[in-house]
């Protein structure tokens, strides 16, 4: 299997340097960045005046099938640093590039007809081994992800083997597409953008408000089954605390603060995160370890200073609501303690039906980078060790990440991929040896002693607006009959009927059903059934003659099709039932 997997990304990384050399060949004067193969195909980026159309692309990819044909021999060759250089004069990128490699590097270049790429490869031999492939897209991309840099146009493709399974990943981009959160929540009225108010901040329309409202609820009755108790803090703080903590030193480029240091007496900043707050909760008079462990939850909503290229639709925003929680406990209660949020995360994932798509990552610091943590070696190993005895225990199949731990300590971190198959962090849950000892939280233990607790952060369902991305993307819209924010809607035939769906209308608010509509217009029966199926709605109520007759309504599901006629009380409590069980 990993031969294969390098056997496509060189294939790939080869389709790269062919749509260089055909853009090279078509648009003279843009410059080269880089061009990697990725896991879903590869990339390059170019320093062009206009960005790339749909045509450019097509006519790039002409340019491409040519190139195959050729079947040029794609040679790698060497040169000294002084000759690289002057190879790549007209190239900017490559030579700064060029200059940030070591005195004693090699400089490989790979040379395919009259095109020639500085490169590491490995490469195919020949172009003609380039001949599934497809031009997706292009979009702009800044110079080494930085937003300070030339902003590029970068555009991608995907290759394979062969064209059948090249065809294969084009039907399910299309079907990604479909399930796109982004085209689909503004499609069914769940969110929407508006440029004067920002980028990266949502406005949610009724029926998304109210499927978030739904998820806090739940996830709140839930913690409060389990333990937690529920606090409620500020939205800003004084720049003091999170210098306390440590965000002001390591987090504040990715904070909005309010004012300015060299001229205020005090400075503000809207909170990114939550635990410096819900501290207070545990400071506010002497602990002893009777009161342990607390567990601290609040949904709160936090702001992080995202840059605008890495913004999309609800999964990367600059206002978010979170189910943040954080609990104080004793070093002989870590691990169950841990075991219980874990066993938290696992059954609102279970219940939402995103379980099955998630994976684990042990984030772990990187000390070659001690500038971006906090504590001592000695700290960072204690803390490391015993989170690696609780996963191993605990049998969870994880991958490290080095580098991902936040700055004042190891973490899970529950990972999940979108329909695009772009890979974010859900769920967070992290072990904190440091952060009490700065705040000065201490208890009193049975031996008399003061000490610092545990503390493990952590969220239960994650960033509301990712999870509801997610959902959306899951369901394709067609969300499970708990969390639909239109349950049923009734369809009178006639204007006669009305009277008898609103009793029954009553009836299902009485028995907790209660996001119900009525399609009181005058249309015809056949189109208000094609509207609510676009629309979604799990289950369809057709009202007629025969029904008043007989004290019956006439089911139609979303899943099922044509039910029949029911009985009112039956109905209800099919609805009722499957409401309460969150069947999915």
């Amino acid at each position: 299997m990993a031969e294969e997997l390098n056997e496509l990304q060189t294939l790939r990384h080869s389709a790269s340097h062919v749509m260089a050399q055909a853009v090279k060949r078509l648009f003279p004067q843009v410059k080269l960045a880089i061009g990697p193969a990725i896991d879903t195909g590869f990339y390059y980026d170019f320093d062009t005046d206009k960005p790339f159309t749909r045509e450019d692309l097509d006519a790039i990819e002409s340019e491409m099938k040519k190139i195959a044909k050729e079947n040029l021999k794609i040679e790698r060759f060497e040169l000294p640093r002084a000759e690289a250089l002057e190879l790549m004069k007209d190239e900017p990128y490559k030579i700064e590039l060029i200059n940030e490699l070591p005195e004693d590097s090699v400089i490989s270049f790979y040379k395919q007809g009259e095109f020639t790429d500085l490169c590491a490869g490995p490469h195919v031999k020949y172009t003609s081994k380039v001949k599934a492939y497809k031009l997706l897209s292009a979009t702009g991309a800044y110079w080494r992800g930085d937003e300070h840099r030339q902003m590029l146009t970068r555009i991608y493709g995907t290759a394979f083997t062969n064209k059948a399974d090249l065809e294969a990943h084009l039907e399910q981009l299309e079907e990604a597409k479909k399930r796109d959160h982004n085209k689909l929540g503004r499609d069914l009225e769940l969110f929407t953008t508006v440029d004067i108010i920002g980028q990266g901040l949502p406005v949610m329309l009724p029926k998304g408000a109210r499927i978030i409202q739904l998820l806090q609820r739940w996830v709140e009755d839930e913690e409060q089954k389990r333990g937690w108790q529920l606090t409620k803090t500020p939205l800003m703080a004084k720049s003091d605390l999170y210098k306390l903590s440590g965000h002001w030193d390591h987090y504040k480029d990715g904070m909005f603060v309010l004012g300015d240091e060299e001229k205020d007496d005090e400075v503000f900043a809207l909170r990114p995160m939550t635990c410096p707050f819900q501290y207070q909760a545990f400071l506010n008079r002497g602990r002893s370890y009777r009161d342990l462990p607390m567990r601290l939850n609040e949904t709160s909503t936090l702001f992080r200073n995202e840059a605008s290229g890495e913004m999309h639709g609800l999964i990367r925003v600059r206002q978010f609501t979170i189910s943040e929680g954080h609990l104080m406990c004793t070093p002989e209660q870590l691990e169950d303690e841990f075991r219980g949020c874990l066993e938290l995360t696992t059954y609102m994932l279970k219940t939402l039906g995103l379980y099955e798509d998630v994976s684990y990552r042990f984030s772990q610091w990187d000390p070659s980078d001690r500038e971006k943590y906090i504590g001592t070696e000695e700290q960072w190993d204690e803390a490391q060790s015993k989170m690696k005895n609780i996963l191993d225990d605990l049998g969870i199949d994880y991958k490290i990440g080095i580098g991902e731990a936040a700055f004042y300590g190891p973490k899970l971190d529950i990972q999940i991929k979108n329909v695009h198959g772009k890979e974010d962090t859900l769920i967070t849950i992290q072990i904190d040896q440091m952060l009490a000892e700065k705040f000065g939280m201490e208890y009193t233990d049975r031996d008399g002693k003061k000490k610092n607790p545990y503390i493990i952060h952590r969220t239960s369902i994650g960033c509301y607006e990712r999870t509801l991305a997610l959902l959306i993307e899951k369901y394709a819209g067609a969300f499970p009959t708990w969390l639909a924010p239109v349950q049923l809607k009734f369809l009178p035939i006639a204007d006669r009927h009305l009277d008898y769906v609103y009793d029954v209308k009553k009836k299902l608010a009485d028995s907790g059903i209660i996001r119900v509509e009525v399609d009181d217009r005058s249309e015809k029966l056949g189109y208000k059934l094609r509207e609510a199926q676009l629309e979604k709605v799990p289950y369809m109520i057709v009202v007629g003659d025969k029904d008043i007759e007989n004290g019956t309504v006439s089911v139609r599901s979303r899943k099922k099709g044509d039910m029949g006629s029911m009985k009112i009380d039956e109905f209800i409590k099919m609805i009722v039932d499957e409401v309460e069980s969150k069947a999915r």
